[in-house]
């Protein structure tokens, strides 16, 4: 797609990296086939091709209005399109600079602003968050329609054993995960204790910074960073031998630190080598030599919703169930595998009849096989999904549940 950058925009760093992207686009549309606003709307501006299209004409001079904002807002930022082009299209660094530009240009209602500024002051904080998760899980019948999601009970985090074997990684604790399910992590430490590997977590470490970037808070989004690049550093200088990421959507986000970082002179080299030592829990265990725990999971059937930052952000679709499967287990298909749960973290808040629409369409997917359990790999997909009649849990707590009998 032919662009001419206006002047304020051309030999920018983000100009530069939009033009490029922008170009690759052939204007397809093989992208609105898998992207799931698009699905429901039926809009060419809330689909990948329509969007790219809006930032173009934004880049290129034309003013943007609220009505542009808020089909920018309603993409997801799943992924699939990129999943799905033929020609590579990098359309979530696009999306991120059109949103941030966008958002300098366009003032939001009043509502959404304060809704957008508590995200950012409260959820990557789990001394804030927690407090309020347990004030809102009281108080939520009064609770308007859109706080009413995600509401799951406060849990205490218990310690983690010290290292205690050679090999060594470290986990992020996260932030949402820290306060609702801890019990996560100190699965994936179970089990990658009996494949003698310790896992630490870095006590400074906080949010890995998603939440930020994508509501277009990028100096808050290259702080969190830094604090996590300088909370790790000391492990890694010590032969640290993996980031381990036990969320995907925070995974993916690590995963392109080096990208973010890349102007920043302190940062830049470090954020690399971070970026390249992240890993999900996945991978980690995918690694080694399973064949003791051949028939842990025999006769139990499992559906695995494969969350849009594992196959469309890390893409490592395939790499649970195939371990899984391995293992035993039994993994039906599951069907529009690729489509978003409709969590996309700040997402159900901000957008949340889109998203309940694609909540109720995936639950009806991975019920379909009746399945024995249902699980995942990330905290907000699992949140959003789980409920009292029909809970979801982390995939690595069905391996921390069963390896003792092993």
């Amino acid at each position: 797609m032919q662009t001419r950058l206006a002047k304020h925009y051309a030999n920018t760093g983000s100009g530069l990296i939009a033009e490029s992207i922008i170009r690759n686009c052939v204007h397809c549309g093989f992208c609105n086939a898998t992207c799931p606003t698009y699905q429901i709307l039926g809009d060419e501006r809330d689909g990948p091709r329509g969007r790219i299209y809006l930032i173009k004409q934004l880049l290129e001079g034309s003013t943007p209005t609220r009505e542009t904002q808020v089909h920018l807002d309603q993409c997801l930022n799943c992924r699939a399109c990129e999943t799905t082009c033929p020609s590579g299209v990098e359309y979530a660094k696009l999306a991120d600079i059109g949103r941030a530009e966008v958002e300098k240009q366009v003032r939001r209602p009043f509502a959404d602003r304060i809704l957008r500024q508590a995200l950012l002051h409260t959820v990557p904080y789990p001394g804030r968050f927690g407090p309020l998760l347990k004030t809102a899980n009281l108080l939520k019948p009064l609770l308007p329609g859109r706080l009413k999601i995600n509401l799951t009970p406060v849990q205490k985090s218990k310690p983690f054993s010290q290292q205690r074997h050679q090999r060594f990684m470290l986990v992020l604790a996260g932030c949402v995960q820290s306060v609702s399910s801890p019990q996560t992590n100190l699965a994936a430490a179970k089990v990658l204790d009996k494949l003698a590997i310790s896992l630490l977590e870095a006590p400074t470490a906080g949010c890995c910074g998603a939440m930020a970037q994508h509501l277009s808070a990028e100096e808050k989004a290259a702080q969190q960073m830094q604090q996590n690049i300088d909370a790790w550093w000391p492990y890694i200088e010590q032969g640290c031998e993996a980031i381990v990421m036990t969320a995907s959507g925070c995974g993916s986000t690590v995963k392109e630190y080096g990208y973010l970082l890349r102007n920043d002179k302190a940062y830049a080299a470090k954020s690399a080598k971070v970026s390249f030592l992240c890993k999900d829990i996945a991978e980690v265990i995918a690694a080694e030599d399973l064949s003791a725990w051949k028939n842990l999971g025999a006769g139990n059937s499992i559906a695995f919703q494969c969350p849009c930052s594992l196959q469309h952000g890390q893409r490592l679709s395939g790499v649970v169930e195939s371990i899984l499967q391995q293992l035993g287990y039994t993994t039906p298909v599951v069907s529009d595998a690729h489509i978003c749960c409709g969590s996309a973290g700040s997402y159900a808040l901000l957008q949340p009849e889109l998203s309940q629409q694609l909540r109720q369409h995936k639950l009806n997917a991975l019920k379909a096989a009746q399945p024995d359990k249902i699980v995942t790999a990330n905290i907000g997909c699992q949140l959003h999904l789980s409920s009292k009649e029909q809970p979801v849990n982390h995939w690595i707590e069905l391996l921390a549940e069963q390896i003792d009998n092993v």
